[in-house]
């Protein structure tokens, strides 16, 4: 079972994040992403990949995809916030969208 992020840790491991483009959500300790992808297949099959991981470590964020964008919220249901499997995740999200090209 994870543990809910100290204060002590919480900069040092959501910081890197923030620089990523995930934010704090408003109102409930959770962190918060959208990515833009080029059409909906490629939506949809960054999801199937990120499932994969999210099954495996039997972690499970809220999403939602609308054509070629997908909105994750990542918290920890079993403590009520933040956890480091919710880093974790947010971690190989980021890896399997690979660089972003604006």
């Amino acid at each position: 079972m994870s543990e809910k992020l100290s204060d002590e840790t919480r900069g040092t491991l959501l910081d890197p994040l923030m620089e990523t483009g995930w934010e704090i959500e408003e109102g409930r300790d959770a962190i918060r992403k959208t990515y833009k992808f080029d059409d909906f297949a490629d939506a949809f099959g960054w999801m199937t990949r990120a499932a994969i991981w999210a099954e495996k470590w039997n972690h499970h964020p809220e999403w939602e995809n609308v054509y070629n964008r997908v909105t994750v919220t990542l918290t920890t249901h079993d403590v009520d916030g933040l956890s480091t499997l919710d880093v974790k995740l947010a971690r190989k999200m980021d890896g399997l969208f690979g660089p972003v090209d604006d």
